[in-house]
């Protein structure tokens, strides 16, 4: 039987995983990474995009998140969000509405233009698409 550690992911509104994992890879603010059971202790940031978890028995699943932050102890891991969604339930059409919608903004700036929140808009609509289209090819499952 392989090794598992607890899991929850949080979001602002609700819980949206909690239990026994395998594995879970995630995009923090270094980049990749991959937290396993016996993981060292760890509190980093972490970028817009997905969380996949592996739970016992190796069944996958694929969360979007906005952003947040991730805590590792030596028995469980929290990942908490502002905005999680469950992959099944992202609304592909409004990704792909905000995602032109700050394309727009950022090529007709003005003068008192917020780049830096008009990128972190196109920054996660782009993840939301990228978590979506990970589900399409079939590797969230």
């Amino acid at each position: 039987m392989a090794m598992t550690v607890h899991l929850d992911v949080v979001s602002a509104q609700e819980k949206l995983f909690s239990g026994l994992v395998e594995t879970l890879q995630v995009t923090g603010s270094e980049g990749e990474l991959g937290i396993l059971p016996g993981h060292v202790p760890l509190l980093t940031a972490i970028k817009p995009g997905m969380v996949r978890i592996v739970k016992q028995h190796g069944k996958e699943e694929l969360i979007y998140l906005s952003g947040g932050f991730l805590e590792v102890q030596p028995d469980n891991v929290t990942v908490m969000a502002d905005v999680a969604v469950r992959a099944e339930e992202i609304d592909v059409e409004a990704a792909r509405e905000a995602k032109r919608a700050a394309q727009e903004r950022i090529a007709n700036a003005g003068v008192d233009f917020d780049y830096d929140a008009a990128m972190v808009e196109l920054e996660r609509a782009l993840a939301q698409l990228r978590v979506v289209e990970t589900i399409r090819k079939g590797l969230g499952k």
